[in-house]
């Protein structure tokens, strides 16, 4: 917004304070939808020059985004910062190996067949049955730990999360790309594989010893990633 861009956010289906039940389902085919809904919605702004629209990714968002990229004509040029872009093989590495992750999927599926849903404690420094037992930033009241998180994880995620593919689309997507990481950050291998299977069209930038986090809200690596977006909008906008 500070580069003179309209930014619209917004919280998805069943999260923070957008309504809709089931609550805390990480669904990338739900939350794709949601962003082309927004997309569209956007274009129809009196404001908004519906030719020069652009989609930033956060983390797991830039896979959604990317995804919602592939099938919304109405968007011209994606970025993605601090992109977690999975496919089977990180999945597993990430997620210790195929059985864990075929166990995961399993309970996913008992818990979305159950009559009422599974809600698992997010991220926690006690609990080592939360998703992220012992993570930083979620578990810190000065960072991801605000009052308006409700630190809740719907078990039936598991199986639309883990065998979601995010890297797939760079194999069809023919617009803009910025993908802005660290290798110190989440599955750096990720963005590279995605980046080498859209060639010429993505560009990159790999910053030096920034964690996930820090991007997240650290001001001056925040302040950089924004800049650099800014400017891969501004040049594929003209």
């Amino acid at each position: 917004a500070t580069h003179g861009f309209l930014v619209m956010t917004f919280d998805f289906r069943g999260w923070g304070e957008s309504q809709d039940e089931p609550r805390y389902l990480e669904d990338p085919a739900r939350k794709t939808a949601d962003i082309n809904a927004a997309v569209d919605f956007l274009v129809q702004q009196p404001e908004v020059d519906p030719a020069r629209v652009g989609g930033l990714g956060i983390c797991a968002s830039s896979g959604y985004m990317s995804d919602a990229a592939l099938a919304n004509d109405n968007m011209k040029a994606l970025a993605l910062v601090a992109p977690w872009l999975h496919d089977a093989e990180i999945v597993e590495a990430a997620y210790g190996g195929s059985e864990s992750v075929a166990a995961l999927i399993a309970s996913g599926e008992q818990a979305g067949s159950s009559g009422e849903p599974v809600y698992l404690e997010a991220a926690s420094l006690e609990n080592e049955n939360a998703v992220m037992f012992g993570a930083p930033y979620y578990t810190e009241t000065d960072r991801g730990l605000i009052a308006e998180y409700d630190n809740k994880f719907n078990a039936a995620s598991w199986k639309p999360w883990l065998t979601f593919d995010a890297i797939k689309t760079a194999n069809s997507l023919r617009k803009p790309t910025l993908l802005v990481h660290s290798d110190a950050a989440a599955i750096p291998e990720g963005a590279k594989k995605y980046q080498a299977l859209m060639g010429d069209i993505a560009e990159s930038i790999w910053m030096d010893d920034v964690t996930q986090f820090d991007f997240y809200d650290k001001p001056e690596v925040v302040a950089a990633s924004a800049d650099a977006v800014a400017q891969h909008f501004t040049k594929h906008f003209l």
